[in-house]
């Protein structure tokens, strides 16, 4: 079974997110921020980390660059899940080593598609 790391600071967003990942048939756990995801990487090692990008502490983008500049994590896929919408949001997103960018709001179909794709790679 997979191994799903979520980041995300919103509690009612990481809950919807949890919950449509895990009756997808996959393993999750949880991060309220880019501090505590890094300590869970490092323990839990995921197979992919869905990541919001305005948190407390350490944003989605320097979570990201670090997950993508260490050669323990580098191969980790990133899925950025954000409100921040616009054109260059997505473009800086995939810059910073993102693997896939959804905005919020998301249709749940496309969110499981794209981490159960990205996990087949």
């Amino acid at each position: 079974m997979s191994r799903v790391l979520v980041v995300e600071d919103s509690v009612t967003q990481r809950e919807m997110i949890t919950d449509l990942l895990k009756g997808s048939g996959l393993d999750v756990t949880v991060a309220s921020d880019g501090v505590e995801a890094l300590e869970q990487i490092q323990v839990k090692n995921p197979d992919l980390v869905v990541l919001d990008i305005v948190m407390p502490r350490m944003n989605g983008y320097e979570v990201c660059r670090q997950i993508k500049s260490n050669p323990t994590t580098q191969n980790i896929p990133v899925v950025m899940c954000s409100s921040k919408g616009e054109e260059f949001d997505r473009y800086w997103g995939m810059k910073q080593g993102a693997d896939a960018y959804i905005a919020k709001p998301f249709q749940p179909t496309e969110l499981v598609g794209t981490v159960k794709q990205l996990l087949r790679q």
